[in-house]
């Protein structure tokens, strides 16, 4: 069985791993506990099959967005970003946090809807990938602060895949200022949407 979770559902999707490899993973919640839920949700990760160690960022607060724009009025949503050691093939990781998602109450019935969980992968090792089921990076990783300030803190040599270094990323972010991606009065806001079923 392990063999199949390293190499994966659909093999043609991306690479199997026979090593470990650095995933990025994105966390946010505007509902409920949210910083329980975080800590929940990164215990569940570490304790997947063929995940060998979990390093989370502290988590950060961020303005929520929706189909209409920033809504400060919305629940705020806490950002976290965890880089994952694993030997499991990334479409199978995306399969398990969707399920951790599903386990913690995530519904998909609103495009940029509330949530109590959001898992995102962000990268995984170098691999690219535009297949629609498994985009890699995430599309929107280098737009978004809450992302790259996280992710920064654990790994101040971040690169991109295809995009170059997440420092370089999010200076551009703050080079932008008001005009920026999702920026709202000086804060820069999340879309927290997944680009994935």
């Amino acid at each position: 069985m392990s063999r199949r979770l390293a190499q994966g559902v659909d093999a043609s999707s991306a690479a199997p791993t026979a090593h470990t490899v650095h995933a990025v993973v994105a966390l946010g919640a505007n509902l409920g506990d949210r910083e329980r839920t975080l800590a929940a949700a990164i215990d569940e990760i570490a304790a997947l099959p063929l995940v060998t160690g979990v390093r989370a960022s502290v988590a950060i607060d961020s303005v929520a967005i929706t189909l209409a724009g920033a809504d400060p009025d919305a629940p705020a949503y806490l950002n976290a970003v965890a880089i994952v050691d694993t030997t499991l093939a990334p479409s199978v990781l995306l399969s398990m946090l969707h399920a951790i998602e599903a386990r913690h109450g995530r519904e998909r019935a609103e495009r940029w809807g509330s949530r109590t969980l959001d898992l995102d992968l962000i990268t995984y090792a170098d691999v690219r990938s535009d297949v629609p089921e498994l985009l890699l990076p995430h599309p929107r990783a280098a737009q978004r602060d809450f992302v790259l300030r996280p992710w920064l803190s654990l790994d101040p040599d971040a690169v991109i895949p295809g995009v170059g270094r997440a420092d370089a990323a999010l200076a551009a972010l703050a080079a932008l200022g008001g005009a920026g991606a999702g920026e709202v009065g000086g804060v820069v806001a999340s879309d927290h949407e997944s680009e994935r079923p």
